[in-house]
């Protein structure tokens, strides 16, 4: 039954008043601000847990095994889905909290969760090329820099373990589309992987300090990710793919079988406010989808290249679907046999 938003938000403030015990919150790794957990404690008296994976596969996998003790997950748009239909995921209402307000409407009747019945947004960005110009000097708005890598970076390139980022850069590389039925364009995509991967140093997730340090010279890798790289290294670029690269939102969710439930609650309306919204990409340097947000974050932001593409490859950034069953299945095959 649906509660009046009047009575949800007196629910939720009440709830607040009393907030105590624990909160567990499995995350991607480096991705969550020391300095909003450290608020959300002292204003709850709750005390908060971090554990962290390094993909969507892998945050799937541990959750649908169950014992895993936690409460919240952080999964990416394409993978929201698949969590809802196996039933991992409990129908918090964000949509009735009373932050929700402040949610940029262009994220709201999202495909993944239409109306935000049950997640509300962490963080977005894109997946491209870091590149290291002291290293190469050419053009780093394409995918040859993992799948047809020039001299001077072969053997030098890293690949994040993101299988969905992954494939879909070589399928738009290739001419697909992101869960293609095309079996031509999927087995491009397959040849032009494994093709390419002896001409990789590794398959690896470290890529913030590897890169700021000179460790790794290019990597496919996240926007924000490349961002923090550059701040620590001015030599670090992040290329837009023009071929196309994907887009995505990371969302927190609550687990069905979470013991912490109203807690988790609180952290789902905690971060719909502004200023905690900005606390988020103040750390990972990711927009946020969260209205007035930007008052609150340095001012470094405002206009990095890593949140701004070129108008001319803004286009060619895509929001992938969630693939269906058989296709997702193709794709696990092709990224078993990457792993060998």
């Amino acid at each position: 039954m649906r509660i009046p938003a009047l009575a949800a938000a007196t629910a939720l403030a009440a709830a607040a008043a009393h907030a105590e015990g624990a909160l567990n919150i499995y995350n991607w790794g480096n991705y969550t601000n020391p300095e909003l957990i450290k608020k959300f404690e002292q204003t709850y008296d709750v005390k908060v847990t971090i554990t962290e994976y390094d993909s969507n596969t892998t945050a799937l996998t541990k959750v649908e095994a169950g014992g895993h003790g936690f409460d919240i997950v952080v999964p990416s748009h394409s993978f929201v889905p698949i969590f809802i239909e196996k039933g991992l995921l409990l129908e918090t209402r964000p949509d009735q909290m009373e932050n929700f307000k402040n949610v940029d409407p262009v994220w709201v009747d999202v495909p993944w969760d239409p109306g935000r019945r049950y997640t509300v947004p962490w963080q977005w960005g894109s997946t491209g090329m870091a590149v290291n110009v002291d290293a190469y000097d050419g053009d780093i708005n394409t995918s040859a820099i993992f799948l047809d890598p020039p001299p001077e970076l072969a053997g030098k390139i890293n690949v994040v373990p993101e299988m969905q980022d992954v494939i879909n850069l070589a399928l738009y590389y290739v001419g697909g589309e992101a869960c293609t039925e095309d079996k031509s364009k999927l087995k491009a995509a397959r040849d032009a992987l494994v093709a390419a991967k002896p001409k990789w140093l590794s398959m690896d997730y470290g890529t913030t300090d590897k890169l700021a340090s000179g460790e790794w010279v290019a990597s496919v890798n996240w926007n924000g990710s490349t961002f923090r790289a550059r701040l620590a290294n001015p030599k670090v670029r992040y290329g837009y793919p023009r071929e196309g690269y994907p887009l995505w939102m990371d969302s927190v969710a609550v687990l069905a079988d979470a013991k912490n439930v109203e807690n988790a609650k609180l952290f789902q309306n905690f971060i719909m406010d502004p200023e905690n919204a900005a606390l988020i990409s103040a750390f990972a340097r990711y927009s946020n989808g969260i209205k007035g947000s930007d008052a609150f974050m340095p001012p470094e932001m405002k206009d990095a290249p890593e949140i701004n593409p070129p108008a001319e490859l803004a286009a060619a950034g895509r929001f992938g679907p969630s693939c269906p069953k058989e296709i997702q299945a193709i794709y696990t095959a092709i990224w078993t046999e990457l792993q060998k």
